[in-house]
C-alpha cells in the first residue's frame, strides 16, 4: 500500500522547515557519527562520550534523522548505519561528508540567512555578510578555505566517474586544471590516462596543499602544481584546458576574462573543458536551478547557465560550442574549441 499523500499545507510547511533537517544532518557529519557506527551499532551513550556531546541532545538529533532514513534506532537509543548514513562515512569512496560539513558551516549558512539582501540588491548575500568577497575571506581563513576544498572533493569523488565514463581524454597529452583546488579530478584523470601529464593551476594557498591528493592518486610526478590567479595569466603548455565548477562562479564578464585568459594560451587544435551543470529549459526539475541560487548568495555574478547561455558567453570570449556532453550527473563536461 502507497502511503498517504500529505495535505499540501504540510508538504510546503516541510520544504519551508527544509533547514532543521539539513542542519541535523550537518551536526552528524561533523560529529563523524557515520565513522563512529561503521564498526557496527552503537548506543547513543557510547556515541555521545565519543563525540563530547549530551547524551540526550545527541538522541534527540539521531531520533530525528533516524526518522527519515539517516541512521536506525536498531534497540532503544542504540543506532546503526542505514545506506543514506553510509555516505557520511570519511572513507566512503563517494563520501559526501565534506559537503555536508560545508553546507552546515557558518560561512555558508549565514550567507544564506541573509539571502533576501541578494533579490533585493543582485549582489552576494556572502559579501554583505562578511564584508569581503567568499574567495578572498577562504584565502584570509585556512580552515574555511580547508573546509571547502574538502568539500569540493567530496564533489568530485561523485561527478569524476561520471567525467570519466563518458569523456575521452586520450587525445590530449597535458591538461591544465584552471582552479583545480587540490587536483581530484585531475589526479583521477591522469590515473586513468598514464600517458597524460597534468599542470594544476590554482591560487597559491590552495596547491601548496595539493600534494597528498595528487600522491594519492599516484600521479604526484606527471603534475606540476603552479599558483596564480586566472584573471590574470594562465600557463601555457596544455592542449586541453579544464575548468570544473569555475565559470559557474563568475558574472559573463569575468567569466568571458577567465576564458579568453584560456584561449590566449590554446593551441589551433586545443579544447576548453568547462565541467559544470546545464540548466534546462521550462518547469523541469533540476539541481541546477537550487544550485543557481547558491551562486547568488555566494559568489560575484554568479549563476548556472542554460545550454543557450553557454554558447553566448563562449562567443564573446571567441571560442565556438562544439558539443554538450552530458553524464548520469547533473555534471555536463562543455566542449569549445577556437572559434
Amino acid at each position: 500500500m502507497e502511503p498517504p499523500t500529505l495535505p499540501l499545507h504540510t508538504q510546503l510547511l516541510q520544504m519551508a522547515s527544509g533547514y532543521w533537517l539539513s542542519q541535523c544532518i550537518y551536526v552528524a557529519a561533523k560529529l563523524a557519527i557515520a565513522d563512529h557506527l561503521k564498526a557496527g551499532e552503537q548506543p547513543c551513550r557510547a556515541l555521545a562520550h565519543l563525540t563530547e556531546t549530551d547524551e540526550t541532545a545527541l538522541y534527540r538529533i539521531l531520533r530525528a534523522l533516524a526518522s527519515v532514513g539517516i541512521f536506525q534506532e536498531t534497540a532503544s537509543q542504540t543506532f546503526a548505519l542505514t545506506p543514506l548514513a553510509d555516505f557520511l562515512r570519511s572513507d566512503h569512496p563517494r563520501s559526501m561528508r565534506g559537503s555536508v560539513v560545508m553546507l552546515g558551516e557558518p560561512e555558508h549558512y549565514e550567507a544564506w540567512s541573509n539571502i533576501l539582501h541578494s533579490v533585493k540588491t543582485g549582489e552576494p548575500a556572502f559579501d554583505h555578510r562578511y564584508g569581503q568577497g567568499v574567495f578572498e575571506y577562504f584565502g584570509n581563513h585556512p580552515e574555511a578555505a580547508a573546509i571547502f576544498e574538502e568539500a569540493m572533493n567530496s564533489f568530485s569523488r561523485n561527478e569524476e566517474p561520471e567525467i570519466l565514463a563518458h569523456y575521452d581524454f586520450s587525445a590530449f597529452s597535458t591538461i591544465v586544471d584552471v582552479g583545480g583546488g587540490y587536483g581530484e579530478l585531475l589526479g583521477s584523470i591522469l590515473a586513468k590516462y598514464p600517458q597524460l601529464q597534468g599542470i594544476l593551476f590554482d591560487e597559491d594557498y590552495v596547491v601548496d596543499n595539493a600534494a597528498p591528493t595528487l600522491n594519492r592518486h599516484g600521479v604526484g610526478d606527471r603534475c606540476q602544481r603552479i599558483g596564480g590567479s586566472f584573471f590574470r595569466t594562465i600557463p601555457a603548455g596544455g592542449d586541453a584546458y579544464l575548468l570544473k565548477h569555475i565559470i559557474h562562479d563568475w558574472g559573463d564578464d569575468q567569466a568571458i576574462a577567465i576564458l579568453q585568459n584560456c584561449r590566449a594560451v590554446l593551441p589551433d587544435d586545443g579544447k576548453i573543458l568547462i565541467c559544470e551543470a546545464v540548466v534546462p529549459e521550462g518547469n523541469q526539475p533540476s539541481g541546477a536551478k537550487m544550485l543557481d541560487i547558491n551562486m547568488l548568495v555566494m559568489c560575484p555574478g554568479g549563476k548556472e547557465r542554460t545550454a543557450a547561455e553557454f554558447e553566448t558567453l563562449l562567443a564573446a570570449a571567441d571560442l565556438k560550442l562544439t558539443r554538450i556532453v552530458r553524464t548520469a550527473e547533473e555534471i555536463c563536461v562543455i566542449e569549445a574549441c577556437k572559434a
